[in-house]
């Protein structure tokens, strides 16, 4: 690696112009790469909820619907309003009072049944079904509900899931910018503070700046991405990979001391050091990210191969680019250096050591509780809870529930041959399951209004492709347990007069997406702490640190999930899947750090007091500056976003980070106190420690002695 880092150094000027150059690739992937806003199509496609949806697309021509209220409009205008939404390119067809009855009839000779379902006695509003020619979350059906709304401004509600997304898109495009704005402003605030130079953030910056850049830019080989994805790589690739920049700098300086007036030579033996020690490292980061790409629900393949990249170009960056900058910059450099703001921890180390066993009793007396509320943290699935109250979909599903006593949907899809007889039973069965508010579909309304009175069009709309279509309204919240009894009572009536029938739409494809995460939580958990176990077996060549060092970060991430248990604060259901992958790979790295500088001093002949307190003390400073840093790059987007999702899953990361930080310092060291026995026995390249006289541990030099 010295020689690379010769060639680097030698090579410092080709290469920064290089990075600058390949910025400009990187930017227009990042503009190319789609931004998918639609948790649900990242269910797995076998499943009913997605193959009905893929058929009703491919024989029916419809992809998704959306209710829309329209307030304050007379019949005419209404009717206006509807055929410019069905000009709409992706609008395949609008059912509304007109659908069924020509407008010079009155509404109030319609059946109530029927009147019901357009009109509400609350409030001057009528409701619309929108159906779409594509998938109800894709482009042009998001570009189809921006039109709708533009078309009556204020007078038009849109509900359903790919309103929703339409909003989710909008608040996310508008806050992205200022999440890493955030992030930057306070990482280089800590930084500033940390380090003793007040120009070598803005280097820092830039360097993570770059590696972000390029991670977002080769997003364009996967085709798209998650709104999800979008959002938090830049903060957390910036969280994850600082550390890097910091060893860089550390090691550099020292060289410089070494090798004074050829700060050449320094920097290629700091960049030898710099990969040892960041690749290293870097590889716990990664396994954390990667045991996301093993959840059946692809969103966490999408978070892992981008985060896991960005980890890589972060070391890629860090040995060739910021090398380039500090030796370009050095002399200016040198004029901002100022002396160490953080004071000796020394005391702070020997207060811990002293009390170690108040630390033990600690984590003994937190233990059930923490891991009692990480199993009973509540967690949310349904989107539009979380989202603010002011935004366009959010006021009609308000608008829907209390004005027509519909808060969720499903579509039933069964065989268009259904004698109108067994069609209307099943639909009378349906109507008297607890929680349906309406159910409709082509033969009801036959049975409601004169044959002659009903367009020709309605068949159409209804029936197709060997199909026909129902719609059925529930009262109950998606996600809710309600509506997953109702779904499977829904079902069985469906079954019981068409064995292939399908019942499709966001509450069934929630209902899959709660069984399908709680099983991914459990083999994505289990996958991540192997994988890291693994790692830190060939680290510290040791059979019992791997279990001491994974269970203080796994008391950590209890903690941090309990804490929500306890305050009762409801959590997306992807943070309780990827929270402890993340906090586990990114901070098991503390325990790392600590751990080795622990051996070293035991292999050097000092007792275990001592070598615990030397390993405390030496590495608590670079633990607090990581772990404030992941913090401070986190906390703030988590304190801005409107999206809650973003929001809490950043506020659980930054919180982790402080946790797992205080573990390592406060309880690591107990743990490695009271375990020293077990690790001299269990580990490797400590069998010379194993010698044993009056009960004590010796070196072979105290033997010798």
């Amino acid at each position: 690696m010295q020689k690379i880092g010769r060639a680097i150094v030698k090579f410092r000027i080709p290469i920064l112009i290089l990075s600058l150059i390949l910025l400009v690739p990187a930017f227009i992937g990042m503009v190319h790469t789609r931004i998918n806003y639609d948790i649900l199509s990242y269910l797995p496609d076998e499943i009913d909820s997605m193959k009905g949806q893929d058929l009703m697309l491919k024989d029916f021509g419809k992809g998704g619907f959306a209710y829309v209220i329209v307030e304050g409009m007379e019949d005419k205008d209404v009717a206006k309003l509807k055929s410019e939404f069905e000009q709409i390119d992706v609008v395949s067809d609008v059912i509304w009072y007109d659908s069924i009855m020509d407008l010079s009839i009155p509404k109030e000779i319609l059946p109530k049944e029927v009147y019901d379902v357009f009109n509400s006695d609350k409030d001057d509003s009528t409701l619309m079904m929108v159906f779409f020619a594509s998938t109800g979350s894709s482009d042009e059906s998001l570009e189809a509900i921006a039109q709708m709304r533009k078309l009556a401004d204020k007078q038009v509600f849109t509900s359903g899931m790919g309103a929703v997304v339409e909003d989710i898109k909008n608040l996310t495009i508008e806050e992205m910018t200022m999440y890493v704005v955030i992030a930057v402003i306070l990482m280089s605030i800590v930084l500033a503070i940390a380090m003793d130079s007040f120009l070598i953030p803005v280097f820092f910056m830039l360097n993570i700046g770059m590696s972000i850049l390029y991670n977002l830019g080769t997003n364009q080989l996967q085709g798209e991405i998650s709104f999800v994805t979008q959002a938090l790589a830049a903060v957390l690739q910036l969280a994850v990979t600082a550390d890097y920049s910091i060893f860089l700098w550390h090691s550099y300086k020292e060289q410089k001391e070494i090798h004074r007036g050829d700060r050449n030579e320094a920097m290629a033996i700091a960049i030898g050091q710099t990969f040892t020690s960041v690749v290293s490292s870097s590889v716990t980061t990664v396994a954390g990210f990667l045991a996301l790409c093993f959840m059946t629900f692809t969103l966490g393949l999408d978070i892992g191969v981008v985060m896991a990249k960005g980890v890589v170009l972060g070391v890629i960056c860090t040995i060739t680019v910021l090398p380039a900058m500090i030796l370009i910059f050095d002399k200016p450099l040198e004029k901002t250096m100022h002396r160490d703001i953080i004071p000796s921890l020394d005391k702070a180390a020997g207060f811990i050591i002293k009390h170690n066993w108040a630390f033990m009793v600690l984590f003994l007396a937190l233990l059930i509780p923490a891991v009692y509320g990480e199993m009973h943290t509540p967690v949310y699935y349904n989107l539009t809870d979380t989202l603010p109250e002011d935004l366009n979909s959010v006021m009609a599903a308000s608008k829907l529930s209390e004005d027509y006593g519909i808060t969720s949907s499903h579509i039933i899809m069964c065989d268009e041959n259904m004698p109108s007889k067994d069609a209307n039973m099943m639909i009378k069965e349906m109507e008297k399951v607890d929680g349906v508010k309406m159910a409709i579909g082509l033969d009801s309304l036959l049975g409601q209004v004169p044959a002659e009175a009903v367009p020709e069009r309605l068949h159409d709309t209804l029936k197709s492709g060997g199909w026909q279509m129902m719609v059925v309204g529930s009262e109950y919240k998606v996600a809710s347990n309600e509506v997953n009894k109702q779904v499977d009572e829904l079902s069985e009536i469906l079954k019981k007069y068409d064995d292939k029938g399908m019942l499709i739409g966001e509450a069934a494809a929630t209902k899959d997406l709660i069984d399908i995460t709680d099983r991914d939580f459990k083999i994505v958990n289990t996958l991540s702490i192997a994988m890291v176990f693994v790692i830190i077996i060939f680290a510290l060549k040791s059979a019992s640190l791997p279990i001491i060092l994974v269970a203080a970060i796994e008391f950590a991430v209890f903690v941090n999930m309990g804490i929500s248990c306890y305050t009762n604060t409801t959590i997306p259901f992807i943070a309780s899947v990827v929270i402890g992958c993340i906090q586990l790979g990114a901070t098991v790295d503390y325990a790392i750090l600590m751990t080795t500088r622990y051996k070293s001093e035991r292999l050097a002949g000092k007792d275990k007091t001592e070598a615990v307190t030397v390993a405390l003390s030496t590495s608590m400073k670079s633990i607090i500056v990581s772990a404030v840093g992941f913090f401070a790059a986190t906390f703030g987007v988590g304190v801005y976003s409107r999206v809650d999702m973003i929001s809490q899953i950043c506020t659980l990361l930054s919180r982790g980070a402080i946790i797992s930080m205080v573990t390592v310092i406060c309880i690591l060291p107990a743990m490695l106190l009271l375990l020293d026995k077990v690790i001299i026995y269990t580990t490797l390249d400590m069998k010379r420690l194993r010698n044993r006289r009056s009960g004590r541990f010796y070196t072979l030099t105290n033997l010798n002695r």
